[in-house]
């Protein structure tokens, strides 16, 4: 018999989901092993696709203001994130199956535990990118087409870790992408500042997902899976600080190519808040990183949400004003 504060897991949990999320204990039953290949019970990861996009269509705005169409450029971003995070977790764990069978932490997801098959595992990732299609047709033509080339990147991430010691950069590239398709959602174009954001977020997810390969290192290790965190070891503070700069300094940059000379000075120092606030709660992060703990890694990791919306926040101020 079970403890008073023991609640027993339900069938076909995933190790590292938060305990008690959603999908566990609402999600109608023949749904979630599909939602939970779509990471559903983790929504860390829907949220670092959805921030780059808010910075994208915050700074288009700081230029020339808000408009009612950015309404819809942000929510249908943040169900297009939903959508196409799902869809490539589901690739991700079609391409990583035998990778994820060895290692503790994964092997309890759908497609190894035998809760899905590859083919429904297929079929459920054709449906989500379907549905992101719609949402992404409702833009301008350059954000189609932009969309659409961003599942190269998608398509090339899992196996990114097969031959490059840098993964995290072709994630940064494809979780990032976000931030020119809101741009050019809200504008119409891309522009520099576009560009310099989009950077950003790649150093940014360079930090974040160093601390969170952390967790897989000992494991990677065994099945020869490639990654910065096995690359810097005890190196990896002096890493995270090089990225914390860049994403600071490039954000920086963005923030001033987009607003000089037509910004106020309260306009632009409202701006520029962002990426020192964002800043100072990744220095906070690296304080407190023990890269041998990798529950603490976890909790880290999934801190940065705050500190993408941190910015967000900012940029969407400075567009106010």
């Amino acid at each position: 018999m079970s403890a008073p504060d023991e609640t027993p897991e339900p069938a076909g949990t995933v190790a590292d989901a938060v305990r008690g999320n959603w999908v566990d204990r609402w999600a109608p039953e023949p749904t979630r092993p599909y939602l939970r290949l779509s990471r559903a019970d983790r929504p860390i990861g829907t949220w670092l696709l959805l921030i780059p996009c808010l910075w994208g269509v915050a700074l288009a705005a700081a230029m020339d203001g808000w408009r009612q169409w950015d309404i819809w450029i942000i929510l249908g971003c943040a169900l297009g994130a939903w959508l196409m995070r799902g869809a490539g977790c589901t690739w991700n764990d079609i391409t990583d199956r035998d990778f994820d069978a060895a290692v503790a932490r994964t092997r309890s997801r759908p497609i190894p535990s035998g809760q899905v098959s590859v083919k429904q595992a297929l079929i459920w990732m054709v449906a989500q990118m379907g549905a992101a299609a719609l949402i992404l047709f409702s833009y301008n033509w350059l954000t189609v087409l932009l969309g659409i080339s961003s599942l190269g990147l998608v398509a090339i991430y899992p196996y990114a870790k097969r031959f490059t010691w840098w993964p995290q950069v072709f994630l940064g590239l494809a979780f990032n992408w976000g931030a020119i398709l809101a741009f050019a959602a809200h504008s119409g174009t891309v522009a520099l500042p576009a560009v310099l954001l989009y950077a950003a977020g790649i150093a940014w997810t360079l930090f974040y997902d160093t601390i969170y390969a952390h967790q897989d290192k000992e494991d990677d290790v065994l099945i020869g899976v490639k990654s910065t965190a096995r690359l810097f070891g005890a190196a990896t503070g002096k890493w995270l600080g090089l990225f914390l700069i860049l994403t600071v300094t490039l954000m920086s940059a963005a923030i001033l190519t987009a607003l000089l000379p037509t910004a106020g000075p309260v306009k632009l120092g409202l701006a520029l808040i962002a990426p020192w606030a964002m800043g100072w709660h990744l220095l906070w992060q690296m304080r407190q990183l023990d890269i041998d703990d990798p529950e603490g890694c976890l909790k880290l990791f999934r801190r940065n949400r705050d500190t993408g919306l941190i910015a967000a926040l900012f940029l969407a101020i400075g567009g106010l004003v």
